[in-house]
């Protein structure tokens, strides 16, 4: 084995159709090392991790080093043969399965005969899960397991493939804190028993605690590699965006205000429980809380998708009863929805299309469409959020996800809403696209909206919410004012 990196890329560079994805960009990773791979959405991280799992060839001239041996073009069963390993987000495993089942897969596929050999299957899972420490019944359903228990299950089926370098993509995005130090625990086991593992996270905190050296890609470009002693995450922010975010807590009373929305005892069987509070005029009410609390549910019964089976939504002080998100429409509730690509927006239609898809009744004249007033409308709202196009009658496929979300934001406010619930409004929005999206909720605010913000990422409520519910399990734990408690104690109760 060399005494030197186990992975070394050097001039890697990427084209996609005249956009270059990776501008002769070096990487290099030592053994046993935890390396973090950080960057804004679109800087080039999954096109590295593909080019180095053989998935995308890179032009000419690329350098490609593994264990000090030159690769000469590397394919996805080299990288396999090699032991490199990638855990994406999704985890690819199979919920039907067991346990040691998605860990011995490969055994499965493999047996003598075309036969599965399943006390193969067994002890391979066996060893790789005591490799890890842990130990998980090994036949249950895989759709049984927590989260965190997957992640580790994932981990384990790449250790059957004798990984020497694994990469985890946000491999914590979706754990509690406690699960979050289990999962930083088994990195630091595998990390030292040698393998090298490359973290891709948007939780600063977390990389700065388990990462060795960080690698900043920005717009394609090395922007350098840095020794995680001494690094902030306001500091790592700034080599990711070019730019400085000076944080600050914007929460300010409305108790003088009227009361836009009230919720009393909503309660929708195994969703949420028991429900209540007031939402004011000009008010942004922050809610956080780990996946499956409930707060995509509660926010789809506020626009009419889902019926509450108990408990009544009053808004401006008349008892509403919706049979559809058209009466919420109505009513005056818009619903950004956090799965954009899917239910927000219509990538093959233009960005004009897709910006008055909800108020199409406020363009019509004489039963028509009236091309002046849909013009009007698109240039007004394109040009007060601010949506970096080229011509209107693009598809909005071809625009950036910070600029998509802007016009998802856009098609809402059209429609005039007395009420915007923005349900995970950054996911697949880079740090500066993000601060965008918030300067436009303040001055929604400011305007006199009243706005719900959902957010499984506590800072994003602790920064621009004026009042903050937590919700555990369906119901409501607790009521917080970002003035009267600090970032971490926030985060310390929604991860506890």
């Amino acid at each position: 084995m060399s005494a030197g990196p186990l992975l070394s890329l050097k001039n890697i560079k990427v084209t996609f159709g005249g956009v270059r994805a990776l501008k002769g960009v070096s990487f290099e990773v030592n053994p046993g090392e935890v390396h973090c791979l950080a960057g804004e959405n679109g800087c080039g991280k999954s096109t590295l991790i593909k080019v180095i799992t053989g998935v995308y060839k890179p032009q000419d001239g690329a350098e490609f080093f593994f264990d000090g041996q030159p690769i000469a073009a590397m394919t996805p069963t080299l990288a396999q043969s090699l032991g490199i390993q990638v855990i994406w987000q999704d985890l690819a495993l199979f919920s039907e399965m067991t346990v040691a089942e998605n860990i011995g897969f490969q055994y499965a596929v493999n047996g003598k005969y075309g036969l599965v050999d399943k006390r193969a299957i067994d002890d391979a899972a066996e060893k790789a899960l005591a490799r890890l420490g842990v130990s998980i019944d090994l036949h249950r359903p895989l759709k049984e397991l927590p989260i965190a228990q997957r992640q580790i299950v994932a981990i384990a089926r790449a250790l059957v493939g004798e990984a020497r370098l694994v990469f985890m993509d946000e491999p914590t995005a979706s754990l509690t804190q406690s699960e979050t130090d289990y999962l930083i625990d088994i990195v630091r086991n595998l990390s030292a028993s040698g393998v090298a593992v490359v973290f891709v996270s948007h939780r600063l905190a977390e990389v700065l605690q388990i990462s060795d050296r960080i690698t900043v890609l920005r717009d394609g470009a090395l922007v350098g590699v840095f020794p995680v002693e001494g690094m902030t995450q306001s500091r790592v922010t700034e080599l990711m965006t070019g730019r400085n975010f000076d944080n600050a807590i914007v929460a300010t009373d409305h108790d003088h205000e009227r009361v836009v929305l009230s919720v009393r005892g909503l309660t929708r069987a195994k969703e949420f429980q028991d429900i209540s509070f007031d939402l004011r005029r000009g008010e942004t009410l922050g809610i956080t809380g780990l996946l499956g609390a409930g707060r995509t549910e509660l926010a789809l019964t506020l626009f009419g998708m889902h019926r509450p089976q108990a408990g009544e939504i009053t808004i401006e002080g008349e008892r509403v009863r919706f049979g559809s998100n058209r009466d919420a429409i109505r009513a005056g509730v818009a619903y950004l929805s956090e799965d954009r690509l899917s239910l927000g927006l219509n990538l093959p239609q233009s960005i004009a299309d897709n910006l008055v898809m909800a108020s199409l009744d406020r363009l019509l004249s004489g039963g028509m469409i009236s091309p002046r007033k849909k013009a009007n409308v698109v240039h007004h709202w394109i040009s007060a959020l601010g949506v970096k196009i080229g011509r209107s009658e693009d598809a909005i496929r071809t625009l950036s996800g910070g600029n998509q979300q802007r016009v998802a934001i856009a098609k809402w406010l059209a429609i005039g809403p007395k009420i915007l619930i923005l349900d995970a409004p950054t996911v697949g929005v880079d740090v500066g696209a993000r601060a965008g999206i918030f300067e436009i909720v303040r001055k929604l605010a400011a305007q006199g909206m009243a706005i719900i913000l959902i957010s499984d990422e506590p800072p994003e409520v602790y920064f621009n919410a004026d009042r903050i519910i937590h919700m555990v399990e369906g119901k409501i734990h607790a009521t917080y004012d970002p003035r009267r408690l600090s970032l971490t104690e926030l985060e310390s109760a929604v991860y506890a």
